[in-house]
């Protein structure tokens, strides 16, 4: 049920992080507020397709 997902800086755009998410658990899209080195701090990223 875990599937790789791809991380996107909603700012710049950039795939910065891949992780996993459970299908089940998780329906929508994930998002999390991670660093991103090009803007050098910390920002939303969302899950892109």
């Amino acid at each position: 049920m875990r599937v790789i997902v791809t991380l996107a800086c909603t700012e710049t755009g950039d795939r910065n992080y891949t992780t996993t998410k459970n299908k089940k658990n998780q329906t929508g899209r994930l998002e999390m507020r991670k660093y991103c080195p090009r803007l050098q701090r910390h920002t939303l990223h969302r899950e892109t397709r």
